[in-house]
């Protein structure tokens, strides 16, 4: 934390007319002269999980205003995009969020793949469905283990982090890495799965689902943790509707949207209808309610994994991808295509003029939403609490900044 260098401004509370003025009653003791400290919080600071900067305008230990300011990591990807064709675009969009880079390639081929009209092979709609869960329990892992961090927790990380890498290894092998997948590709898969993969998968969607407990017992039956972040940082509805808030941020606040159940894409649709999709709620919205809704997510998402490797086995052997001309040109004119990203919704709005590279590929991050809602949610809270609140957003600094 540094001291901003702008001047300190003086303010004096006098009472009714205090109140008048302003609604703030500094110090909250009429007649004496107080000042606000304008705070920089990072953006080189581990509170703010990467180059993030929050300006906090202080009343002692209470937060009067909050600006959150973006784009010290910003690529300008959306312009990237504009100068490379078709298959070298994935490699761009799995970057932003780089805990979600399956998901994140996902939406940018279903837009390709919508403008050319394309219908991808059954094998690898299932196959996409079971990579994108997989990929939404390794982004919330990472979350339930580094959020305790922020309140003085350091132990679950390794629980966490030990479920992580049971997941990770299956990603690696199907895909060749570890963060940047890019296994998609326009009509389908870059290759088909491994010979055994699937039973591997099976195993450890079962190991992880019968260690969940551990980390649920350690953090939340930890006395401090639920002090820390029970009733802190209510997000309500409204503010949600009004900031476009999405995801389980949104859903931790009684928000019973979900876009695999609402406007189902992948294999989504047979899913819902066999029962296996449920979406998890909370009517809180407090950090508590937000850090069990990823708990309650990820036990979702391993029944859905479930379900995807039962599928594919009683599937015959087929293929995964479809033949694409040397140069793919889609035709001319728009679409939008969206995705339930773990984060929350990611859209990509794709305008075509018929050549090899898009004319506009417009990026929908849920991150920029979920911290625009910052200042609204921060005012009137202690700075203890910032970074309770700030790390229960469950956002990524590249998620943000593009």
């Amino acid at each position: 934390m540094t001291g901003d260098p702008t001047p300190q401004r003086l303010t004096v509370g006098i009472g009714a007319g205090a109140a008048g003025l302003g609604g703030h009653e500094r110090g909250g003791v009429p007649g004496l002269a107080t000042q606000d400290m304008v705070l920089n919080i990072g953006p080189q600071h581990p509170a703010t999980h990467g180059v993030l900067r929050l300006r906090l305008t202080l009343d002692g230990e209470r937060i009067v205003d909050c600006e959150p300011i973006v784009g010290y990591m910003h690529r300008g990807v959306e312009k990237l995009f504009e100068v490379r064709d078709y298959r070298q675009i994935i490699v761009l969009a799995n970057r932003h969020d780089w805990l979600s880079a399956f998901s994140s390639e996902l939406g940018v081929v279903l837009a390709v793949e919508r403008m050319l009209g394309m219908e991808v092979p059954r094998r690898a709609v299932w196959i996409r469905t079971l990579l994108a869960e997989l990929n939404r329990v390794l982004n919330h892992l990472m979350f339930l283990g580094s959020y305790p961090i922020e309140l003085g927790a350091i132990t679950p990380i390794f629980y966490a982090f030990r479920e992580r890498e049971t997941i990770q290894a299956v990603m690696e092998e199907v895909s060749g890495g570890r963060m940047h997948y890019m296994f998609n590709r326009v009509g389908g898969l870059k290759e088909d799965i491994p010979a055994g993969w699937l039973g591997r998968v099976g195993a450890a969607v079962g190991a992880v689902r019968g260690r969940l407990s551990q980390i649920e017992d350690l953090v939340f039956g930890n006395e401090i943790f639920r002090a820390r972040t029970r009733g802190i940082g209510v997000l309500s509805p409204e503010l949600i509707d009004a900031y476009g808030v999405s995801g389980p941020i949104a859903r931790a606040a009684g928000v019973d949207f979900d876009l695999r159940r609402d406007e189902p894409y992948l294999a989504y649709d047979e899913l819902l209808a066999d029962g296996v999709l449920a979406v998890a709620t909370r009517p809180e919205g407090d950090c508590y309610a937000r850090f069990g809704l990823l708990l309650d997510q990820v036990k979702v998402s391993l029944d859905l994994a479930d379900a995807c490797v039962d599928r594919l086995r009683s599937m015959t052997a087929g293929p995964v991808n479809v033949r694409l001309p040397k140069i793919l040109k889609p035709p001319e004119g728009s679409t939008y295509a969206w995705t339930e990203n773990p984060l929350g919704l990611n859209g990509y709005y794709l305008v075509s003029r018929g050549e090899k590279t898009p004319w506009r590929m417009k990026l929908r991050s849920a991150s920029f939403n979920n911290i625009a809602v910052l200042p609204e949610v921060l005012e009137g809270c202690l700075v203890a609490d910032m970074v309770a609140i700030l790390g229960s957003m469950f956002f990524v600094v590249g998620d943000i900044d593009k």
